[in-house]
């Protein structure tokens, strides 16, 4: 299995969430995004999110950063938690857009910690089989 800056990344984050939120969050999001590249959609004044996809399933994971929830583009000295949902869906509705899914909606959302967001979607197309090729943002992993 290949290792890289992404999945420890997540192995972090998903490490984080069991200290935080108990294993049942921790279990999930280990079985349902842990072998996933992540994909870097930017919002608002170039703000990156983390995007891990799982096109079977039609959902995506949003994972922001300590650092950005706290000094964040646009944040201007107020708190993160008023901006955070609409931060999180618009990055979520980016990442279908550039990843040519501009049928697919938004349907469902589920908040683990303040810096993980997991996006149910729906699209008019049909889910693709496992392993069939598909778009990945431009100049990104």
């Amino acid at each position: 299995m290949r290792t890289g800056p992404g999945r420890l990344a997540l192995v972090a984050v998903a490490g984080a969430v069991a200290a935080a939120a108990g294993c049942t969050e921790f279990s999930y999001i280990s079985k349902t995004y842990v072998g996933l590249q992540p994909q870097v959609v930017t919002i608002g004044c170039n703000d990156p999110y983390e995007v891990y996809d799982q096109r079977q399933q039609r959902k995506v994971l949003i994972v922001s950063n300590n650092l950005r929830e706290i000094t964040g583009c646009g944040l201007e000295g107020k708190d993160p938690a008023l901006t955070r949902r609409r931060r999180f869906s618009e990055a979520a509705a980016t990442y279908l857009k550039e990843t040519a899914r501009e049928t697919c909606t938004i349907v469902g959302e589920t908040v683990f910690t303040d810096l993980q967001t997991e996006f149910a979607y729906s699209c008019a197309e049909p889910v693709e089989k496992p392993g069939t090729k598909v778009p990945r943002l431009p100049g990104r992993y």
